[in-house]
């Protein structure tokens, strides 16, 4: 779910944002307790990126309509130390020693049904639209919106707005409720390099832009981005986890990488790349809502909102 506070996408995509930087504070708004992440101005106000820290949701908050005390962020994870958020930032800080799938890889056990994620990565091909009108097509009588995490990456917004712009229009007609995962700006890769200096972990790489830019770009085209980050090619190693952490962002992994085999299971995170460079998972994907189709029409067989499933996971 997006949450615009006092104003909306359109005049958020219109306005030029400028002095934007991580920056971490807590106040309280619309009656509840809400730490601030991002700080920016536009149209000549400052603004704030709050985070709820027992529903994960994240919202845009006009500076006139808070009282922020500025916070370190060491202080932010003490603080709110029995809260879903901070929980699930020190559940992936223990996972953050693997090259690969460092963070949360699976949902709340109890869970009939998978958390489905769709990596947008950096492609000359158009979006695999037909993911999304198979899901709302199989989902109809049963879930809608449709949930859906999408990690996008800061080249396919720019080089795909059709195809953003169509699936915003999706997102505001209910078909489809989505989850917006940062996935960096660049999401470099050398096909001739070991993954310990591929992607993220390429010498120089600057985490501070991938990181900020990439939000910068989906609030411009009014997406508000969740706290939600997924490394390129699921490779990271601790030391850029601790500080993809220190930007309350969440790693999310998978276990269930259709294409490379990976079967998914009950509470599964699923991963399908939905920017047409991938047609094995997304052949597999479909072939799953197909065999599962009984199982979706009693309701035995659902979509969870990754938030919800994060939330769940680590609530008290």
């Amino acid at each position: 779910m997006m949450l615009f506070v006092h104003g909306n996408a359109k005049a958020a995509a219109l306005s030029k944002i400028s002095n934007y930087k991580a920056w971490y504070g807590a106040g309280d708004y619309l009656q509840k307790q809400v730490i601030i992440i991002r700080k920016y101005d536009q149209s000549g106000q400052p603004f704030y990126i709050g985070v709820d820290p027992n529903s994960l949701e994240t919202m845009i908050v006009p500076g006139r309509h808070i009282l922020v005390r500025p916070l370190s962020w060491p202080q932010i994870r003490v603080n709110y130390k029995n809260t879903p958020y901070i929980r699930a930032i020190q559940s992936a800080e223990k996972q953050s020693f693997a090259l690969q799938d460092a963070g949360i890889i699976h949902g709340f056990p109890e869970e009939k049904g998978i958390t489905l994620t769709v990596d947008l990565c950096p492609s000359h091909r158009p979006l695999d639209r037909v993911i999304f009108t198979s899901l709302i097509s199989e989902f109809a009588k049963t879930e809608k919106p449709v949930p859906v995490a999408l990690s996008v990456t800061g080249r396919f917004m720019l080089t795909h707005p059709a195809d953003i712009a169509w699936l915003k229009e999706l997102n505001a007609e209910g078909d489809i409720a989505v989850t917006w995962i940062n996935h960096t700006y660049n999401h470099h890769y050398n096909p001739h390099v070991p993954l310990t200096r591929n992607f993220l972990l390429e010498p120089n790489t600057n985490l501070n832009l991938e990181i900020l830019q990439t939000e910068i770009a989906m609030l411009q085209k009014g997406l508000l981005f969740s706290v939600f980050f997924r490394f390129p090619g699921l490779v990271s190693e601790h030391r850029v986890v601790d500080h993809v952490l220190g930007y309350g962002l969440i790693p999310i992994g998978s276990d269930a990488w259709l294409a490379k085999g990976q079967p998914a299971a009950a509470g599964s995170i699923v991963l399908i790349h939905g920017n047409g460079n991938e047609p094995v998972g997304v052949k597999d994907f479909l072939k799953l809502l197909q065999t599962d189709r009984s199982a979706v029409m009693k309701k035995q067989w659902l979509l969870y909102d990754l938030r919800e499933t994060v939330r769940d996971e680590f609530h008290e």
